[in-house]
């Protein structure tokens, strides 16, 4: 029987100074000023109707994404948190992160952040080369970046993270390494470190660059990853690593197949029901335009998870993660039983993708590098 998970709330932001060339998620270049006012007030409206799904649950995180929410003025982020508040209650100590783009951040903006109730900052640094960042059309430099980091630790933000790609256009393995160790020297409790990939409906895939051969992404890949290891950092995600007790946990409810509400323009949110015994997925309104138009619904989109693809959409998202996955979770967050998937966890163990012990799997090493194949199993 379904049970309701934890529950966290994404809030987008979808404008941005400059589309980037790799960028697919719902961004929009800046045309003129932020209709801040007609937009936050709009999210509050939106989370209003969409309340529905919190079943008497509280906030466990927020996460503020897009775009760039940092092109957002602390004041307006203050009163987006406070109306969020009056509406549904915050976990004790709840994490709230706002993605911010080092090019339109400064000290006093992440002091006013932090006072507007943000704990948790997560940057856009992608590389620490000026050229390469101008290879991605990122609007700041590597300075800047730098200096966002240390503004960060001088607030005495609690956590922070940056975010960087390796396998870039003409990058070598000692390139990477030293985006890496100029991350580490900044010592931020959490690093996103994850490879460039080309998406359709980008200016890469279009105009596709260069990039380097699977064999130095492999190298790169596994020096960086001792590298972080060295200096404290655990892989607890595919991509994720972090300082011992400060794993985001917007992402760990993420990966774990727990509820989030999406509001903004073409957030998704995902979403148990418990009595109709089913799990639904929301998208809205993409465009700002259109969604801001008052006549219209933010709900653009609103689909069933069919039962025969619950086990591949949870395992999807918990693969990811550097934990035991407990038989007990899957059923509950699923309402599938252990032997309707008897078939592909044997498969899995016999090619030593998985290890199944008396009430939990555990991915093996094998298992996190060829991710792919684990899944398809159960597709």
């Amino acid at each position: 029987m379904l049970q309701l998970p934890p529950l966290s709330l994404y809030i987008h932001i979808p404008w941005c100074i400059e589309k980037c060339p790799y960028c697919d998620f719902n961004s929009h270049k800046l045309q003129g000023t932020i209709p801040e006012e007609a937009y936050l007030s709009a999210l509050i409206n939106d989370l209003k109707i969409d309340l529905v799904y919190a079943q008497g649950r509280i906030l466990d995180t927020i996460f503020i994404g897009g775009g760039t929410p940092s092109l957002i003025s602390a004041k307006g982020i203050a009163w987006l948190l406070s109306e969020i508040r009056n509406l549904i209650a915050f976990k004790k100590d709840i994490e709230i992160t706002l993605e911010a783009n080092p090019g339109t951040i400064e000290n006093s903006k992440i002091a006013d952040f932090k006072e507007a109730g943000i704990s948790r900052f997560s940057f856009g640094v992608q590389s620490f080369q000026n050229d390469k960042l101008q290879r991605l059309g990122r609007i700041h430099n590597a300075d800047e970046a730098i200096r966002a980091a240390k503004h960060a630790k001088k607030c005495a933000i609690k956590t922070f993270n940056l975010d960087l790609m390796h396998g870039l256009p003409d990058q070598s393995l000692s390139d990477a390494l030293s985006d890496l160790q100029c991350a580490i020297d900044l010592q931020p409790t959490h690093i996103s470190w994850y490879q460039l990939t080309i998406e359709p409906n980008t200016q890469y895939f279009s105009h596709p660059p260069i990039l380097p051969e699977d064999d130095l992404l492999w190298d790169i890949q596994e020096a960086g990853q001792a590298l972080l290891a060295e200096n404290g950092y655990i892989q607890y995600e595919i991509s994720g690593y972090s300082k011992k007790g400060f794993e985001c946990q917007h992402n760990l409810n993420y990966w774990s197949f727990s509820d989030y509400i999406g509001i903004g323009c073409g957030a998704h949110g995902k979403l148990t029901l418990p009595l109709q015994n089913k799990i639904v997925r929301t998208v809205k309104v993409k465009h700002p335009k259109g969604y801001l138009q008052s006549d219209r619904a933010f709900l653009d989109k609103y689909e069933h998870v069919a039962r025969d693809e619950l086990a591949f959409e949870y395992m999807l998202n918990r693969l990811r993660l550097f934990v035991p996955i407990p038989f007990e979770q899957f059923e509950s967050y699923t309402g599938l039983s252990l032997d309707s998937i008897d078939d592909p966890i044997n498969q899995a163990v016999h090619k030593k993708l998985l290890v199944k012990n008396t009430d939990h799997w555990l991915v093996t090493d094998l298992g996190h590098r060829y991710l792919n194949d684990l899944l398809a199993l159960f597709m």
